[in-house]
């Protein structure tokens, strides 16, 4: 997929390109960093561009964090992909699932940025992007033996976004999303296992 312009114009040269992608990637940096406070301006000066260059990529602060947003998620579809690809021992899904929730917490404040802008960032419509990989990765999990047959998509998906929602809002520490995962991977294991 070739880059466009923020406001949807034409492709972008490979230097404008390279530009934009070193924009995003120092602006999930920034705000990941320095939280609500992150500035445009200091996205540009760690980036080693002008503030115009910025602008002319992402002329308002909520495209920026828009863009960051829609990159994350084709990201994760990719990664997704690539989890599916390398699992030889039917361990993809739990770890893409961590993955999904740990990139969820890591994102809260370009999602608070966009929510205090008005810009909802629905948590069950980001996960739906990621719906035919992880049913991908539950057939392999299955065929392997790592999770129950009984297991469906749908639940899989709920659970994903109900986690990715309490690692998002639920302001939860490391170790309470490291919990969290245990129990729910548990759950997802063939009864055998819950038992041993």
């Amino acid at each position: 997929m070739t880059p466009t312009r923020a406001d949807g114009g034409r492709p972008l040269r490979a230097d404008a390109r390279r530009n934009q992608a070193r924009i995003l990637d120092t602006a999930e940096q920034v705000f990941s960093e320095l939280g609500p406070s992150a500035s445009t301006e200091e996205v540009a000066r760690r980036a080693g561009v002008a503030i115009g260059t910025v602008f002319r990529h992402f002329p308002t602060k909520n495209d920026l964090l828009v863009a960051i947003m829609k990159r994350l998620l084709a990201r994760l579809v990719e990664e997704g992909e690539a989890f599916a690809r390398d699992d030889e021992h039917g361990t993809a899904l739990f770890a893409f699932f961590a993955h999904v929730v740990e990139q969820a917490a890591t994102e809260k404040t370009v999602v608070d940025l966009l929510a205090q802008a008005g810009v909802a960032v629905s948590v069950p419509d980001a996960v739906r992007h990621l719906e035919r990989g992880i049913e991908d990765l539950l057939r392999q999990a299955q065929a392997a033996g790592t999770v129950a047959q009984d297991v469906r998509s749908p639940e899989v998906m709920a659970l994903l976004v109900s986690v990715c929602h309490g690692a998002l809002h639920g302001g939860w520490s490391d170790d309470l999303r490291a919990r969290t995962l245990a129990v729910v991977f548990a759950g997802l294991r063939p009864e055998a296992d819950r038992r041993t």
